[in-house]
């Protein structure tokens, strides 16, 4: 895999600190970026960690300026989506970046804007492909994933595309 740029939300950080991923996905060749927004929208201790991939230059948090917000401001946003969510679309559309997020809304309103997104079970086929952790290991966190987040409980389409990746791995 390529080394590619990525814009994270809160969402996906949650899910991979619930899901004890977290240093397994700073393995990905990505170049992971989020904002302060998203920062603090989790708690200390999810913040600790992500300070210590700070540090060593594993993840970029960017802390938007005046002119950023008013360039958000500016743009046609989705009213479901947060401050939040915006920033992160604005950064990386700033960047070209894809964006990362189980968020339907953001999701959509990344679709809309032609910025690339994917989501939980994206990361997962990404760190099959790079061999970070078995296939055995995926399906058993994937099973965790869907037993404890709602929004992969709730979904048709993700479900089923849930199924597929169960009996590819098992």
């Amino acid at each position: 895999m390529k080394l590619r740029i990525a814009v994270t939300d809160a969402c996906i950080f949650i899910d991979l600190y619930d899901l004890g991923l977290v240093n397994v996905f700073f393995q990905l060749e990505l170049e992971i970026h989020t904002t302060t927004s998203v920062y603090f929208e989790l708690y200390s201790e999810q913040q600790q960690i992500l300070k210590a991939y700070q540090s060593v230059g594993r993840l970029i948090v960017h802390n938007l300026k005046e002119e950023d917000f008013l360039q958000i401001q500016s743009e046609s946003y989705p009213r479901s989506l947060s401050e939040t969510d915006k920033s992160v679309l604005h950064v990386a559309n700033k960047l070209n970046a894809c964006v990362l997020s189980s968020d339907k809304t953001v999701r959509n309103c990344a679709k809309n804007k032609d910025i690339e997104y994917h989501g939980m079970i994206w990361i997962f086929d990404k760190l099959v492909e790079a061999a970070l952790l078995s296939k055995k290991q995926m399906a058993i966190k994937l099973e965790e994933l869907v037993a404890n987040n709602f929004i992969f409980q709730n979904n048709k389409a993700l479900v089923a595309e849930i199924e597929k990746r169960l009996k590819l791995w098992k």
